[in-house]
């Protein structure tokens, strides 16, 4: 084993490059459209996405910078994917950026910072790498929600996040700390190697434990630490939102697998019941606040808790009477539930951006009225977004919700059982919010009769976004294999 190889972390130094030489040839460019500036940054991407599949394709599981990073088969999935969701984001956020003064060089620069930020994330073997991914994407965030700095609802939405951000980041690094002191180590595999031998003192690895899952509940958005969803997708702009509501999600998946499972396994009994307690909070919270919304960004940020809170129930179900045979599908099932969420909340924000014009953010519910008549192509995109999100067949949300089930029923457990049929009551408590924007767009009459004029860039992403979701979830076994692929290397470690 090469602990200083390079050649593992070359995808994150070449990203870190083309940040930096983004950013320098940005001062020279003079296209109000930041046209040289947005398809340098869309080349990062796909060569950097590119670079990871091929390392996930060699399927080698190296530990890296003095043990303090992994390479591995979950961590080049979830990097290369959440390379794509930013790719997406920005073709997406670029027409709406350009009428609104927000598309300057930092909109490009700082995605690709809080790209970066991610990939130490879920690459991390060590706490302290896990804080300075974090913090780095956090930041990243925290700036382009304030990129817009006239509009007083972003400045609100940016302050909000970033207080109650720095008090999760405090709760997971307070945790962490703790978990340091129990254990004496920062080395994450170090860390499952005391636990599992019973050495450490129960109760501070507990109480650890308890501020360690706080402060990933608030990275997820799950109920009672999401506060500060519904304001920040409301308040932020439209990319920001989507920027936040995209990759960050599989960072924090990440993050989640990297302390919980490889390091805390042995503490699963603990750590599960409080997933559990975050889960059915966030079913509830979620989906009976979405009903009263007439925002729909703020109906896709209780959307979102929800979502999380599905699938927060499939790490749930990892560990039962002390057997790991249930982890594989567990975890690999709530893998794939995270990545097709990303997908599916790409096509919804992304819909609300395109929508958008100058002066108009069509935001509201009602904005949709009529959508069928102006444009059916993507009202019926639209529409299969939000039959995704209710888990409606024929589209992958059905089957990403049908993979947690499966989960949780073969565990045999009669709880877990009784749980899968709250999920699914819950579940269909959303259903009506999502049916409703279906009914508003079909049924309805147009405010507006003059069809949307989107980029054809954008047109065509969208349509590969909405085919996407309704191509998965007829065919969903090569993703569901990817991730148990990825999943299988992570727990043969342990």
């Amino acid at each position: 084993m090469n602990e200083m190889n390079w050649v593992a972390v070359l995808p994150e130094i070449f990203l870190l490059g083309m940040a930096c030489v983004i950013a320098l040839v940005d001062l020279f460019v003079t296209d109000p459209r930041r046209t040289p500036t947005y398809w340098l940054t869309q080349l990062t991407l796909g060569v950097f996405a590119a670079m990871h599949f091929c390392a996930f394709g060699e399927g080698k599981v190296e530990l890296t910078m003095q043990g303090m990073l992994v390479s591995d088969p979950m961590g080049h999935l979830l990097v290369a994917f959440a390379a794509i969701a930013l790719a997406v984001t920005l073709v997406y956020a670029r027409p709406y950026a350009g009428t609104r003064d927000l598309l300057k060089g930092e909109l490009f620069t700082l995605s690709l910072f809080m790209l970066l930020g991610v990939a130490v994330m879920i690459a991390s073997a060590n706490f302290l790498m896990i804080y300075l991914g974090l913090e780095l994407m956090s930041l990243s965030l925290y700036a382009l929600v304030a990129l817009r700095r006239d509009h007083a609802l972003a400045t609100e939405a940016a302050m909000k996040y970033f207080v109650l951000g720095a008090l999760a980041s405090g709760f997971l690094l307070y945790g962490l700390s703790m978990m340091y002191g129990a254990t004496g180590s920062l080395d994450i595999a170090q860390v499952f190697e005391v636990v599992m031998q019973g050495q450490a003192n129960k109760g501070v690895l507990i109480l650890g434990t308890v501020f360690v899952v706080a402060g990933l509940a608030f990275k997820l958005g799950a109920a009672p630490f999401h506060m500060w969803v519904p304001d920040v997708y409301h308040g932020a702009p439209t990319a920001a939102t989507l920027l936040i509501g995209g990759a960050p999600k599989l960072a924090a998946f990440g993050m989640t697998i990297r302390l919980l499972v490889e390091g805390m396994l042995g503490l699963a009994v603990d750590w599960q019941q409080m997933l559990i307690v975050l889960a059915v909070a966030s079913l509830v919270v979620g989906n009976v606040a979405a009903i009263a919304q007439t925002n729909l960004k703020r109906m896709l940020a209780y959307s979102a808790i929800a979502q999380m809170g599905f699938m927060l129930l499939g790490l749930a179900s990892g560990v039962i009477n002390n057997s790991t045979a249930p982890a594989l599908n567990a975890y690999s099932s709530a893998m794939f539930y995270a990545v097709t969420y990303v997908l599916t909340t790409l096509g919804t924000f992304g819909l609300i951006m395109l929508l958008a014009r100058q002066g108009f953010e069509s935001e509201q519910i009602s904005d949709l009225s009529g959508l069928f008549k102006r444009s059916p192509w993507f009202a019926l995109v639209m529409a299969m977004f939000m039959f995704s999100l209710a888990g409606i067949p024929p589209t992958v949300g059905f089957y990403g919700k049908l993979a947690i089930l499966q989960a949780m029923v073969g565990t045999g457990s009669s709880f877990y059982i009784g749980l899968a049929v709250v999920a699914v009551l819950l579940s269909l408590v959303g259903a009506f919010y999502y049916l409703r924007v279906v009914k508003v767009m079909f049924f309805d009459d147009a405010t507006d009769s003059n069809a949307p004029v989107i980029a054809l860039d954008a047109k065509v992403v969208m349509s590969i976004n909405g085919i996407a979701v309704v191509a998965l979830g007829l065919l969903p076994g090569g993703l569901l294999d990817l991730c148990k692929q990825a999943v299988m290397q992570t727990l043969l470690r342990n």
